[in-house]
Order: structure tokens, then sequence, then C-alpha cells
């Protein structure tokens, strides 16, 4: 998109950078999961896989009510977030401590797709785009649940172990 004159070029901006966010997803989280060794973790990751999936379609269904390119624009934040993770993932760390560093990157991302996702649903709302307001905040409703599971498994376990293992 070569300008973002008004509400409704911000609207197609953040669809087309959410879709390439997901795509980018799609690659990334396989590999944090296998890197995970909590099998908590690891079943929470490829859970959120498969949500990931149902995600990017939902935005090819919006980038279809609004007859726009989901293609249009990319994530360089989303790829900075993504690489930081890589980076952590390959450093030399017990397993306990990776596991917790997967999921600081992790909830990273779910924030991120949090604000992404919330904004876009607010706009399309004040927009009158009810049906692409109901899809947004759908994926809202889940990137939200995601982020609550992480932080649960950190809280609950990981995060723990992790500090047991320092000890």
């Amino acid at each position: 998109m070569a300008e973002l004159k008004d509400l409704t070029d911000l609207l197609y901006h953040e669809i087309q950078v959410l879709y390439d966010a997901e795509k980018l997803l799609l690659a990334a989280i396989p590999r944090m999961a296998e890197k995970a060794k909590d099998p908590d973790l690891k079943a929470a990751l490829l859970v959120h896989l498969e949500e990931t999936k149902v995600h990017k379609d939902r935005l090819e269904q919006v980038a279809d009510l609004l007859d726009i390119n989901p293609d249009g624009d990319k994530s360089p934040s989303m790829k900075g977030l993504i690489a930081e993770s890589e980076k952590v993932m390959h450093k030399d760390a017990t397993p306990e401590a990776l596991d917790a560093a997967l999921i600081c990157g992790a909830q990273k991302v779910e924030h991120y797709e949090i604000a992404g996702y919330g904004t876009a649903a607010h706009i399309a709302l004040g927009l009158g785009y009810d049906e692409v307001h109901r899809i947004l905040y759908k994926t809202l409703q889940e990137e939200q649940a995601t982020d609550t599971k992480l932080n649960n498994l950190a809280k609950g376990a990981i995060n723990r172990k992790a500090a047991q293992a320092e000890a």
C-alpha cells in the first residue's frame, strides 16, 4: 500500500501486517516447539501452531471481505521478535532456562499480536465492518488466551524449575 490517508488504509495495512506475522509464525513455532523440553510447553506451542493456521485463514477471509490483497505489507516487528527468539534458542542454556526463554519470546509475540488484532478490530468496528470486527475479535480472544496459558505455565512450574536448576 503506497498511501496511508485514512482509517480504512490503516485497517488494510494492519490486516496485511498481521497476515505476514502469522505466516512468519507458521515457520517459527515448530522450531520453538522442537527446542522446548517441558512437555506442557511443547504441547501449548503445538496447539498454538494449529491456531495460527486458522488465524492466517481468517485474515485471508477478512482480506476477501475488504477486497484487498493480504500480502501487501510486511511485518518487520514480527521478524525482529522471531530473530530475537532464534538467537536465544541457540545460546548455551540449561533445558529449564531455555524453556523459560521460549515462554518469554512467545509472550512478546503474543503481546504484539494482541496489540495488532485489538487495534484492527477496533478500527473495523468504528468503520462499520461488523463481520471483519467479529472475525478479528475472535482471533484477539484466542491470542489473549494463549498469552494467559503461557503465563500460567511460566508461573506454575517452568520458572520455578529454571530457578532450581540455578541453585
